[in-house]
């Protein structure tokens, strides 16, 4: 129960559909159930929302790995909590889907660690062009471009040699792209941040985000940039290592 209000793991949703997520953790995996029952018994979705994923498939995934960055592309980490056999099963379904718009994934690599438990733990969108990024990933980031391949049981998976500024305006038709540092990229700053999630964000319209107080040379920083930043109390949240985006799971949205 104290792990429900990070209801961003459990599932996930993608497009025009959804992801119930195995999760990685034995424990939390039944935080799943409550997801399962929304999206099979509720009159609003009982039959007319598309599942790319079920929970008792055998591969751990976690919507903290899972961002939608546009229309057509979805950005989901390899990290300690989604496994690659789980993003290779999730694209095959994704595109094999009648009511999808997504054609492209881009896979990013990050730390096995609990410090970058998921992708938003260091990777969050903010506005149309901007994000923020944890500047300890950016030396070993890896990026793989997963497209459909020649039938439904085949991916086109390739890694993609640019810097994550380019790969970003180049995949979502971006004449530039903003990365806003944790702390303006100052090293210890941004560790102590990192450790708040001040990388995690809960983008709630274009420019207009959600974050911990606490994290106050950050939150400063997404200031001066141009942002609206709401700041919420953190003392006792922060402690259960998830930052404000983990702790949402929106279910519609406006374009």
């Amino acid at each position: 129960m104290p792990n429900l209000y990070f209801t961003r793991d459990p599932f996930a949703c993608i497009g025009n559909g959804v992801s119930i997520n195995h999760m990685y953790s034995v424990t939390r995996n039944r935080e799943t159930i409550y997801g399962d029952y929304i999206f099979n018994y509720h009159p609003e979705f009982k039959d007319k929302i598309t599942k790319y994923y079920e929970r008792d498939n055998g591969f751990s995934v976690e919507g903290g790995d899972i961002l939608n960055l546009s229309e057509t592309v979805i950005g989901i980490g390899i990290s300690q909590r989604t496994s690659p056999d789980a993003i290779d099963l999730l694209a095959k379904n994704i595109f094999k889907a009648s009511n999808t718009v997504i054609n492209t994934i881009l896979a990013f690599t990050i730390p096995s660690s609990r410090a970058f438990m998921h992708l938003d733990t260091v990777f969050t969108q903010i506005d149309y062009d901007k994000f923020t990024v944890h500047p300890g990933i950016l030396g070993t980031l890896k990026v793989y471009e997963i497209t459909r391949g020649n039938n439904d049981d085949e991916l086109s998976v390739r890694e993609i040699d640019d810097s994550l500024e380019h790969i970003l305006e180049r995949y979502l038709d971006i004449d530039h792209v903003h990365l806003i540092k944790c702390a303006g990229g100052d090293h210890i700053a941004a560790e102590r941040e990192q450790w708040n999630d001040g990388s995690n964000t809960l983008c709630i319209a274009p420019g207009k985000i959600i974050v911990y107080e606490r994290n106050n040379v950050t939150n400063g920083v997404l200031r001066k940039a141009g942002l609206e930043v709401l700041e919420m109390p953190s003392a006792e949240l922060s402690r259960g290592r998830g930052g404000p985006r983990c702790m949402s799971m929106p279910i519609i949205r406006e374009h």
